[in-house]
């Protein structure tokens, strides 16, 4: 049974398609050669109506994913922004996931990409608990997964990709089979880089340590949220290089991204962190998270767009 409202609309090239006809042809540049850039993030319902969380942040990514690979979106981000709030009108839903994504058509196959159109499309669903009902409360086993992210001057770890997510894939399956929720991928120097498709956390002694941009991560809005959120609590974060045993005696560990949210981990290589469970730390920042997408919050960091 499909997830997806069969019945939706697709932004596609400046006009609303109904989702059964948002179609491309099996010759498109994209199918290939892996050419899009894409982006993920959420609407939240509220008791104000549904509001989308960070919309300017995460297109400016996709824009900035975009000029790194030279292709030039036909509309202005304030443009995108729109199609984005029509998108979720025009689905008459309160709450989901966007999927904005921007890629080279159909027009000519060989490894040069420049004869293809660039392409865009705006997608909507319903998404509940990405790495599974109840991992906000309980956490998720992980292990380290035996692939690395890619290295230095290899893709382009800032951008957001789908080619970069075959690497993703890799880990993903790994971990699925291995019998874990999800794998943390270590860079090509053996310190720790990412999730899958999340950002990586951990607290030690009431400070929050994370991976800097260096260790070929992607620049996770979610992670940039937990900055100023732990700025806000008075709760002190380090970038800094994190060599892999820091998680074994870590006292709490948890990933950040759009689609997993703020999920603890309750264990890597099946040694528990801290008491095996959410932490307090985790807890805090968490309910502080999820205060602020609720509207509970004064918006002070001008991050909510209220349809």
């Amino acid at each position: 049974m499909s997830p997806f409202n069969e019945e939706g609309k697709v932004w596609m090239n400046g006009n609303l398609v109904p989702w059964k006809e948002a179609n491309i042809h099996v010759a498109s540049h994209v199918i290939h050669y892996g050419s899009c850039l894409f982006e993920g993030f959420r609407f939240y319902h509220t008791p104000k109506g549904p509001v989308i969380f960070r919309l300017k942040a995460h297109t400016k990514r996709l824009y900035n994913s975009c000029k790194m690979y030279r292709m030039e979106i036909p509309y202005t981000q304030e443009e995108f922004n729109q199609a984005v709030i029509e998108t979720i009108k025009a689905n008459n839903l309160k709450a989901g996931y966007i999927r904005p994504i921007v890629y080279r058509g159909y027009g000519t196959l060989g490894v040069d990409p420049f004869p293809n159109p660039i392409d865009c499309a705006i997608l909507v669903w319903e998404w509940g608990q990405y790495l599974g009902e109840g991992a906000l409360e309980k956490g998720v086993d992980v292990k380290i997964s035996s692939w690395q992210r890619m290295a230095p001057n290899t893709f382009p770890a800032l951008a957001k990709s789908g080619a970069n997510y075959m690497n993703s894939q890799l880990i993903k399956m790994e971990a699925l089979k291995d019998g874990y929720v999800e794998g943390i991928a270590l860079n090509v120097r053996g310190h720790i880089s990412e999730g899958s498709g999340e950002n990586v956390f951990i607290i030690i002694d009431e400070t929050i340590h994370t991976p800097p941009l260096s260790s070929s991560i992607l620049p996770g809005i979610t992670r940039d949220t937990v900055f100023k959120l732990a700025g806000d609590l008075g709760i002190p974060v380090i970038e800094e290089t994190i060599p892999r045993e820091m998680l074994y005696m870590a006292d709490e560990v948890f990933f950040t991204g759009s689609a997993a949210e703020i999920t603890p981990i309750r264990s890597v290589d099946r040694i528990p962190i801290g008491e095996g469970k959410r932490g307090p730390v985790t807890k805090k920042v968490q309910d502080e998270y999820f205060a602020y997408i609720k509207g509970e919050r004064e918006d002070k960091h001008d991050w909510l767009i209220f349809i």
